[in-house]
């Protein structure tokens, strides 16, 4: 009987080691606080250390860095003093898009450019920019169909101007409809992720709080690459015309994301190397569920041995007398 505890011992030992290992290959963040930005914005001296602004940027230190005003023909800007260097990183922000009037514009963008604080007319930023661009845009100019506002990511070559005509239709990466994102009831808030040449996506909230909306998901391919500049900084701009909104940033809260690095087997060259666990589920064809199902059997296997050694003994004590 001992022997038969015992396996059952090393066997659950060795279930919960390789749990623990499957959650150490997880994607772990490290908040990055040159890339953060939150009340009171400013330093003691009146400036910040890690962001410089200008334009029609008011800052009221205790609720939000607004880059325009509900007045017409406002732009304003708030740019990193630094580039964002991490290769994959989350970028999450709580905004706010509000004005008195019913008909109201033009919108305002996320950036990751290589270019750095400089004013334009495309959401207040520079046109032919190199890098990425995130518009939320709040005025429909000409795209049937298309509910507004409306969220989309374009990635800038340097070269290509924004398709301002159709509302950036020839330019968009991936993007949705948002209706009910300005004025929303509830804080409003986007999350951008992105891995390295791999994979791009954003989800907001706006609708019920704690709540994220997938809004797009992008997978790198041949046609659609998504590769950043190697110095890129990261900023926020918007604009106004005739028609207007007040464009708030409320926070912006940045991480590093990465993979612990004892959790990824690679070869002498560097490459990622798949673990022998990886190899085995992908030759057995069974992955994780596979894995819990092997866990289970033998579990049962376990408990079969002990009751019937235990009705085995039972049956001896009855045979004795």
């Amino acid at each position: 009987m001992k022997w038969l505890s015992s396996i059952c011992v090393l066997a659950a030992t060795w279930a919960v080691g390789l749990v623990q290992a499957a959650e150490d290959t997880e994607m772990k963040s490290v908040p990055l606080r040159t890339h953060s930005l939150e009340s009171p914005y400013l330093d003691s001296d009146m400036a910040s250390r890690w962001w410089d602004f200008g334009g029609d940027t008011m800052i009221r230190a205790d609720k939000y860095v607004r880059l325009a005003a509900d007045q017409p023909s406002q732009s304003g800007w708030i740019f990193s003093r630094i580039p964002l260097t991490a290769n994959n990183f989350e970028i999450e922000m709580e905004f706010s898009i509000a004005g008195k009037g019913n008909l109201h514009g033009d919108g305002f963008a996320m950036w990751i450019t290589k270019e750095r604080a400089q004013p334009g007319d495309v959401f207040g930023h520079t046109d032919r920019f190199e890098g990425l661009g995130v518009f939320f845009d709040t005025y429909k100019n000409n795209r049937p169909g298309v509910v507004f506002p409306y969220v989309m990511a374009m990635m800038g070559d340097g070269k290509t101007t924004y398709d301002r005509a159709n509302d950036g239709k020839a330019n968009e990466l991936g993007g949705c409809s948002a209706r009910g994102l300005r004025s929303s009831s509830v804080p409003s808030k986007a999350k951008l992720t992105y891995l390295k040449d791999e994979s791009l996506s954003l989800d907001l909230q706006y609708k019920t709080e704690g709540t994220w909306t997938k809004c797009f998901d992008l997978k790198a391919t041949d046609s659609m690459p998504l590769k950043l500049p190697n110095q890129a900084y990261l900023g926020f701009s918007a604009h106004t015309g005739e028609l207007s909104d007040n464009f708030d940033i409320v926070k912006v809260e940045t991480k590093n994301l990465y993979q612990p690095r004892a959790s990824i087997p690679r070869t002498k060259d560097g490459k990622k190397l798949a673990s022998s666990f990886e190899r085995s589920s992908k030759k057995s064809g069974g992955g994780w569920l596979w894995f819990f199902f092997k866990i289970i059997l033998f579990a049962g296997v376990c408990g079969g041995g002990y009751v019937g050694y235990n009705a085995y003994r039972t049956r001896q004590r009855y045979n004795r007398f």
